[in-house]
């Protein structure tokens, strides 16, 4: 709960923040950075203020997320597990998200848009 704190807060996990986490619970900063690095929902590099999430399930795979995914990491100029330079978008590719009857699927922060094509993925990412 602390680490996630931190992290909506900073959008990522910064080094201070977890020496001060560590101390504060009295713990090894070792094991503060094993937890941070073990989830994936945690990042030690900044975010953008905006996460893409494309899921690449099997479902939405069929469905084109692959151009999908092109097609949004073309408009912004970045590839997934990069963020804008303005700090405003990070592209991140899902295994699933669980939502396969709503295939293709694109998550921008906590909202998931479902049926996506690829000449909507350019709305979805202005829209939000």
């Amino acid at each position: 709960m602390i680490l996630q704190e931190i992290q909506r807060e900073y959008r990522y996990l910064p080094c201070e923040a977890l020496k001060a986490t560590a101390e504060a619970l009295d713990v090894p900063l070792s094991k503060v950075f094993s937890v941070a690095t073990f989830y994936n929902a945690f990042s030690l590099v900044p975010k953008g203020k905006r996460i893409v999430r494309i899921c690449t399930g099997t479902a939405c795979h069929i469905r084109g997320a692959a151009l999908i995914q092109d097609q949004i990491e073309n408009h912004l100029g970045i590839k997934a597990g990069q963020t804008t330079s303005d700090m405003e978008f990070s592209i991140e590719v899902v295994a699933c998200v669980g939502a396969c009857a709503m295939a293709p699927v694109v998550i921008v922060n906590e909202k998931y848009h479902g049926g996506v094509k690829v000449n909507t993925a350019k709305k979805i990412l202005k829209d939000s």
